[in-house]
């Protein structure tokens, strides 16, 4: 299996899962738990578990948080390229969870801020660049994916991109993210993020209109599946049967699964690239938390 350079985000997840109707100025109860987090690190430790070789470059605080942090993902099997931020608190992201599984999310990134070009190694001979949108949508840490994306289109490596979310996407720029990102192989946007990057209310208008840009696109559809467009090819394939807990970290569980299929035949089934990254993502949904 090819080896895969993760470069983004770790962070702790507060995981407050909410039980009953709102009471304004009383409690409410809730399920709250605090487990590894970071839309980069959650990739990581899925290919792990998967058995693909993964090493996450990322920055933590130096605080407790960040020592345990690196402590669990060389557990999972991620080889880390942490660098410790003196005077910094880890990130922290509060996660609240509505009883459908729904989720919004408070973010304190923390010392994910403060990551430079040179906190990314070499990419691996033969390997593959997984990039968080998060560390291209913020001026501090954008220097850092610039240089990741520079040096792996240099080697001629493969990349995939997750574009992370609508509300900083805008805030960003649409037209300056896609030039970011332009030397992409595998774009990874979930339905309203593909919505955003071409203006199309339609998915599969969408999709395709992506994938005029970028050699492959795989859209998660949350209950409706995931949609792969390449070329003038499009794939459709439904979500696996699931009962959803809390939809927290289920976009990069699609991921890492599809990846671990797509990277040892980048020519092959995209069928089966799309049902690997849904059977994960069901399993993920199923529980609290994003691992």
């Amino acid at each position: 299996m090819r080896p895969v350079l993760v470069v983004g985000d770790l962070a702790t997840d507060v995981v407050v899962v909410l039980d009953g109707e709102p009471v304004p100025g009383s409690d409410r109860p809730a399920t709250i738990r605090s487990r590894g987090g970071g839309a980069a690190a959650n990739v990581a430790v899925h290919l792990a578990r998967l058995g693909v070789p993964v090493q996450l470059a990322a920055c933590i605080g130096e605080d407790a948080a960040g020592a345990g942090l690196a402590v669990e993902l060389t557990a999972a099997g991620v080889r880390p390229a942490l660098r410790t931020v003196p005077g910094t608190a880890s990130g922290t992201i509060v996660s609240l969870v509505e009883p459908d599984g729904q989720r919004s999310m408070l973010a304190d990134r923390g010392a994910n801020l403060a990551l430079r070009p040179d906190d990314v190694p070499a990419l691996p001979p033969g390997g593959h660049l997984h990039i968080s949108g998060y560390t291209l949508l913020h001026d501090r840490p954008r220097a850092a994916g610039l240089a990741a994306l520079a040096a792996a289109a240099a080697a001629g490596a493969t990349v995939s991109v997750d574009p992370a979310s609508t509300g900083p996407l805008s805030r960003y720029g649409i037209d300056r993210w896609l030039a970011d990102t332009a030397a992409a192989t595998l774009l990874l946007p979930n339905a309203e993020e593909a919505r955003l990057l071409t203006g199309c209310a339609d998915v599969t208008d969408a999709a395709r209109t992506l994938a005029s840009r970028y050699p492959a696109v795989a859209v998660s559809l949350g209950p409706d599946g995931a949609l792969w467009a390449a070329g003038t090819a499009l794939v459709h394939r439904p979500a696996h049967p699931a009962t959803v807990v809390d939809t927290t970290g289920a976009g990069d569980a699609f991921t890492a699964g599809l990846l671990s299929v797509w990277l040892g035949a980048p020519d092959g089934d995209p069928a089966a690239a799309l049902d690997a990254g849904l059977a994960l993502a069901a399993q993920v949904v199923a529980r609290a938390g994003a691992r």
